[in-house]
C-alpha cells in the first residue's frame, strides 16, 4: 500500500499491451489496486492504469467529486475497471482537453467517442457494466488507453492546441 513512481511519456514500458488479470483471489491485484488509488489521489489525477506504474495489467481505477486539474468536469464515481471493454454506442466524437500524469505539464486536445458502453470486473472479479458520455466516457478511454499502449498525444490531430498548462490554462493547478 504504496505511493508509486508514475512512469512518463518516453519510458517503453508505457507503449506495451497490458495482460488480462485473470486470478482475482491473488493478495497481490488488491495491493496493485490500492497502490493505483494511493497513487492517483497523491497525484490530484482523475484516473490511474496500471502500467503507468510498471505494472502490465489490464486495471484502471478512477473517479472523483471534483477535479482540480478539471474543474468544470461533473463528478465521475470511483471506479476500480479490470479487464475493461469499450464500445462506442455511436459515432459521435467530441473533441475536449485532456492531461495525463504520465505526461506532466501539459494538455492537449483530444477526440473521443462522446457516448460509450464499457464493461469489465470489480476487485472481486465481478462483472458491471456502465453506459456513460461526457467527461466520465472521455477518462475510461483515456485510462483504457493505456493498457494498448497508447498515450493521449498519440490521439490528437492538431498540435497547434497542445501545450504546457500553466501556459493554456495560468489559474487551474
Amino acid at each position: 500500500m504504496a505511493v508509486r513512481t508514475i512512469l512518463r511519456m518516453g519510458d517503453p514500458r508505457l507503449l506495451e499491451q497490458a495482460a488480462p488479470v485473470s486470478d482475482f483471489s491473488n493478495p497481490a491485484l488488491r495491493t496493485l489496486i490500492t497502490d493505483l488509488q494511493n497513487t492517483m489521489r497523491a497525484a490530484g489525477g482523475a484516473g490511474l492504469a496500471a502500467p503507468q506504474i510498471g505494472v502490465g495489467l489490464r486495471v484502471v481505477v478512477f473517479g472523483f467529486e471534483s477535479s482540480p486539474r478539471y474543474p468544470d468536469a461533473e463528478a465521475v464515481p470511483e471506479t476500480i475497471l479490470v479487464n475493461p471493454l469499450i464500445v462506442p454506442l455511436d459515432e459521435e466524437i467530441e473533441e475536449g482537453w485532456e492531461g495525463c500524469l504520465s505526461v506532466p505539464g501539459m494538455r492537449g486536445v483530444v477526440p473521443r467517442f462522446k457516448h460509450i458502453r464499457y464493461s469489465g470486473f470489480d476487485e472481486s472479479g465481478l462483472p458491471f457494466v456502465r453506459t456513460v458520455s461526457g467527461f466520465h466516457a472521455r477518462v475510461v478511454q483515456h485510462e483504457c488507453d493505456h493498457l494498448d499502449g497508447v498515450l493521449y498525444p498519440m490521439r490528437m490531430r492538431d498540435f497547434s492546441r497542445f501545450g504546457f498548462t500553466d501556459v493554456l490554462f495560468p489559474d487551474i493547478e
